[in-house]
């Protein structure tokens, strides 16, 4: 339950981020984040996502 929190937390954070800067990679990444807790059932699986899912806007540089 507290993955759900953090994750939300970052995503709605993201989104903010991207669509105030018109930036593709992190408002993808914030609503991929808000939703992605409703469909991945297994904890580690999520965690790791949601970690890949946070770094990318630091990597992909678009």
């Amino acid at each position: 339950m507290m993955v759900w929190v953090i994750s939300g937390a970052f995503g709605m954070g993201y989104f903010v981020y991207g669509r105030k800067q018109s930036r593709a990679v992190p408002l993808a990444a914030g609503i991929l984040l808000c939703v992605l807790p409703y469909f991945i059932d297994n904890f580690w699986l999520l965690v790791s996502v949601c970690v890949v899912l946070m770094i990318s806007p630091f990597i992909i540089k678009i």
